[in-house]
């Protein structure tokens, strides 16, 4: 596939795929524990690319090897064709905005931005036009002499963005760059770092354990799971198709429903119903599977080929949505009811429900996994 490229003019030509960065079976242990466990990828260049995944799972480690503040026990990494595996972080073309903004606090706005400039032999007019260049591009215009305790923690986010920025690196890290801002705060700056990162082309690393923050931004995505990469793929894809268990419950809510294989396209479920799959969906699967459907996908109502009948246990008003959590025969399902009229839907706690969805929003995964875990 085609890329777009930027000459040393600015010009932006066409040319061949190329991966800023490719992890090639790279393993991290500490001491007994295995962080990173085999893990190869490649990152195309002037992608917004997230790393997803529980606490614990290994993203914010294989992070800090791609930046060189740790080093990999075994595999290689490369940054475009260069092999940097042991190589410290100065000498890799690489930035990394950390969650607690490392600011100086004693400089001026402009003078953190202006930092990595100074170290680099630059000053006068060109160091002053590419530091409000920056500051213009992070939406902070005007705003360079003022101290970083006089910003707010979205005011001083947008510095250290700006700071990173900067030297024009390779590739940007961002290790959680949002985790310290308020819930408002970090939707608003999920948009504004899409939009700066589109602006500069620069490939950006993203490491969160925030599912919709790495939906909202990022172009693919690796879900990691116990130091592995449980699925790669672009959002929709994730969403609508995961291949295991932990993708389907990670990112976002799911129900799965155990069956087995019934012939092309067929799932029985453990009462007997049979569920209409993509044949695609099994895979050349036998025996036990799970059937996994999401909640929004779900109709209150018969009409689609895939029906469930149930009796409403519990019901929520959140607003945008009504959740109804369902008792059938398979077990709890949840349902999410948009709030398209005025107010919910007329169903309560006890009455019965006929729950339906279509076989095109129905994907499968291995039933035992999450046992396996």
């Amino acid at each position: 596939m085609a890329v777009e490229e930027r000459s040393e003019t600015g010009r932006v030509t066409r040319g061949r795929e190329v991966a800023d960065i490719r992890l090639e079976r790279v393993t991290k242990r500490f001491d007994d524990v295995v962080a990173v466990d085999d893990v190869s990828l490649a990152i195309e260049r002037g992608s917004f690319f997230a790393l997803l995944g529980p606490s614990g799972c290994g993203k914010t480690t294989t992070l800090r090897m791609i930046g060189g503040f740790e080093e990999p026990t075994g595999g290689a990494i490369f940054l475009g064709d260069a092999d940097v595996t042991g190589l410290p972080p100065y000498k890799r073309d690489v930035n990394t905005v950390f969650q607690s903004y490392a600011l100086f606090p004693h400089l001026s706005i402009f003078e953190n931005v202006a930092f990595g400039l100074r170290r680099r032999g630059q000053r006068g007019d060109p160091l002053k036009r590419r530091v409000e260049e920056m500051l213009e591009l992070v939406a902070l215009p005007g705003l360079g002499k003022r101290k970083p305790g006089q910003l707010s923690g979205g005011q001083q986010q947008r510095v250290a963005l700006a700071r990173a920025l900067v030297n024009s690196p390779q590739v940007l890290l961002l290790d959680e760059p949002l985790g310290a801002l308020d819930l408002k705060l970090r939707k608003q700056m999920q948009l504004e770092l899409k939009r700066i990162q589109n602006d500069v082309g620069i490939t950006f690393v993203h490491v969160t354990h925030d599912q919709e923050e790495a939906m909202t931004m990022a172009d693919q995505i690796a879900v990691m799971n116990a130091g592995r990469i449980e699925q790669l793929g672009s959002p929709d894809e994730l969403y609508e198709r995961p291949r295991t268990a932990f993708v389907a419950s990670f990112l976002g809510a799911s129900n799965l429903l155990r069956g087995r294989a019934a012939g092309e396209g067929v799932v029985r479920l453990e009462d007997g119903t049979e569920v209409r799959v993509p044949a695609a969906a099994l895979a050349g699967r036998t025996g036990p599977v799970a059937v996994g459907i999401r909640p929004e996908k779900i109709r209150l109502a018969a009409g689609e080929s895939n029906m469930l009948e149930g009796v409403i246990a519990e019901r929520s008003y959140i607003g945008v949505s009504t959740q109804y959590i369902a008792q059938t025969g398979t077990g709890s399902i949840t349902v999410y009811a948009q709030n398209t009229d005025h107010g919910p839907s007329g169903l309560a706690a006890g009455d019965r429900v006929t729950l339906s969805w279509s076989p095109e929003s129905t994907f499968v995964v291995d039933a035992l996994e999450e046992e396996r875990r």
